[in-house]
């Protein structure tokens, strides 16, 4: 996937259409991620486990990654994702707008 975990997003499509987030989960197997405070349903919780409190509670739903854009750090602006190769051999995630690359979670910015 060429979204992941804690990359900045807008949803394209839903009932969230134009609002941005961080994504808190990634899940490559189902093509979905999690975004935070985004895609809230009510969810009807039985009396089951004694650690959890029945009742109707807010949960974050997965949503499809073709409902969800990447915002690009450097022009923040929704952006398609390339991949482009480095001198040193590394394979980096480019946007396609400004053509900078898009950094990976914990690397410090240069």
């Amino acid at each position: 996937m060429k979204i992941r975990r804690d990359d900045t997003v807008e949803i394209i499509a839903g009932k969230d259409k134009g609002k941005r987030g961080k994504v808190r989960r990634g899940l490559p197997d189902q093509e979905k991620v999690i975004v935070a405070d985004l895609n809230i349903v009510k969810k009807h919780v039985k009396k089951g486990d004694p650690k959890r409190r029945p009742g109707i509670i807010d949960m974050e739903m997965p949503i499809h990654v073709s409902n969800v854009m990447l915002v690009c750090p450097e022009c923040n602006s929704k952006t398609r994702v390339g991949y482009r190769f480095l001198e040193d051999g590394r394979k980096v995630r480019v946007c396609k707008e400004c053509h900078e690359v898009i950094p990976e979670r914990g690397a410090a910015k240069s």
